[in-house]
């Protein structure tokens, strides 16, 4: 793969005429279409870890977009430096190193704008559903089982559903400005956001290589998919900038759980010090990535200790909140060191692992993230918000996937199934109709389902939550 391809400005519709006056680069210019967007802001309202979250302070998945957005637009001339340090020939310009980092400043801003309203918890609710309704004797169409209408990769597609791939569906689809092609975005930024360049029928969790955990796209973007990684050289190869993206997720989350965890009073500051003392890999003591995580347990002390002798008002909140700044330096600087050491074999579509698996922030960056999922994940909070979400996605389902099965059919309809067909976007139904004309009557159920799942992944949090209790008579 060469950076001249991968760093491709092509979009999947060009443009018709250019404004000679618009000096911004086609990235510069994705950025302001994303900002602008109402599936950008409607971000605001979705959960990053709290569902239904009152707090004003906890993050959303726009904040922790913007975050993600930062620390990938860090690594561009970052790793353009480390690069050159350790391979001198190798084939990248500093101009480019600024494309890089325009890119993954836009790429980061989207990364979770298909996630559905509860977090990572409503992807398994909508996994969950279908799989205990795709089935011989589940849902049924004109007196047969539905899933004998799909194909085989269809069926996966619901079975394995996924916020990466419908984030690609968001953006290259149902974000309708002028046409079907969505925010028609630069084809680097497309690749990189898509994470697993599979289709939900080549997952293999047990491959050993990472682009085989989740699936990347749906079949109904199969040919997007191919008409992008073509058009960036990057084929079936995970995209290089991905690495770099996913490195950026993984460092906003894992130290702003902690944080929000915090905050919530999920973990005191004495429990995060016993946690991080008491951490799972005591046995690797010696090695360069525990001393790693042994400073980064140490600093936490050490901002306390200074809190104290500035005499701040709350030396611990000032001790969590700059600990987790530094604990963020140190892992943008030992992702930037993995992408620069592994280069060849990720340009080469050869490298399996994520950044922080082989480097000396491993045992770190695996630390952080046991604490949050014991500490804050499992904390009776959230459970109980969890338990809610998962009535109110059932119940949407299973309402919507009803109508949503003889919408646009010669098939008797009921007063409320036509009722609730009306409620569902007028530009998600616009979609349906331009790419289910001419195609079979499974390939229009299965884009009947999409529809479902993209307008119940298209809701905030409050608006699932509000929704529900209107159908169900609760005011």
């Amino acid at each position: 793969m060469e950076w001249n391809q991968l760093l491709s400005g092509d979009r999947i519709r060009q443009y018709t005429h250019k404004n000679e006056k618009d000096y911004r680069s086609e990235f510069e210019k994705d950025y302001h279409r994303i900002i602008v967007s109402a599936s950008f802001r409607r971000l605001q309202d979705k959960t990053q870890v709290f569902p239904l979250d009152k707090s004003d302070f906890i993050r959303t998945r726009l904040t922790h977009s913007m975050e993600v957005s930062s620390i990938g637009k860090s690594f561009g001339k970052a790793v353009y430096h480390r690069i050159k340090e350790y391979n001198p020939n190798a084939r990248i310009e500093e101009a480019q190193a600024v494309e890089i980092g325009d890119v993954l400043l836009s790429a980061g801003l989207i990364h979770d704008i298909g996630n559905p309203p509860f977090g990572h918890f409503g992807e398994n609710v909508i996994r969950e559903w279908f799989r205990s309704r795709l089935t011989d004797k589940g849902l049924t169409y004109k007196g047969k089982p539905v899933v004998s209408y799909l194909n085989p990769q269809m069926k996966a597609d619901f079975l394995n559903f996924e916020g990466n791939a419908q984030a690609l569906r968001v953006v290259t689809k149902l974000h309708s400005l002028v046409d079907a092609k969505g925010m028609n975005l630069t084809k680097a930024i497309l690749n990189t956001i898509i994470k697993y360049p599979v289709s939900s029928l080549e997952i293999n969790k047990k491959s050993g290589d990472i682009k085989y955990k989740k699936m990347g796209y749906f079949y109904a973007e199969k040919e997007v998919f191919q008409e992008i990684t073509k058009g960036t050289g990057a084929g079936n190869n995970r995209y290089p900038l991905t690495y770099l993206l996913e490195a950026s997720d993984d460092i906003a989350y894992k130290t702003a759980d902690i944080e929000d965890g915090y905050k919530k009073g999920r973990i005191s500051f004495s429990k995060l010090q016993f946690e991080l003392e008491n951490n799972k890999y005591t046995e690797h003591q010696g090695e360069d990535e525990y001393k790693f995580l042994e400073t980064a347990i140490k600093e936490l002390g050490i901002r306390y200790e200074k809190g104290l002798k500035r005499n701040y008002h709350n030396a611990e909140v000032y001790a969590v909140q700059n600990w987790v700044i530094g604990v963020q330096r140190m892992l943008i600087e030992a992702a930037t060191y993995s992408f620069s050491k592994n280069y060849d074999e990720i340009m080469a579509g050869k490298y399996t692992k994520d950044l922080f698996e082989g480097t000396y922030a491993y045992y770190l960056a695996k630390t952080l993230g046991d604490i949050a999922y014991e500490q804050v994940f499992r904390s009776k909070e959230i459970l109980k918000l969890e338990a809610a979400s998962y009535k109110i996605l059932t119940f949407l389902l299973d309402n919507f996937v009803d109508a949503a099965l003889v919408y646009d059919t010669e098939q008797p309809k009921t007063q409320l199934q036509d009722k609730l067909m009306e409620l569902v976007s007028d530009t998600y139904k616009y979609i349906y109709h331009v790419y289910a004309e001419g195609k079979t009557e499974g390939e229009k159920l299965y884009l009947r389902l999409l529809l479902v799942t993209d307008f119940i992944s298209g809701m905030t949090d409050h608006y699932a939550k509000t929704l529900y209790q209107e159908l169900n008579g609760i005011y």
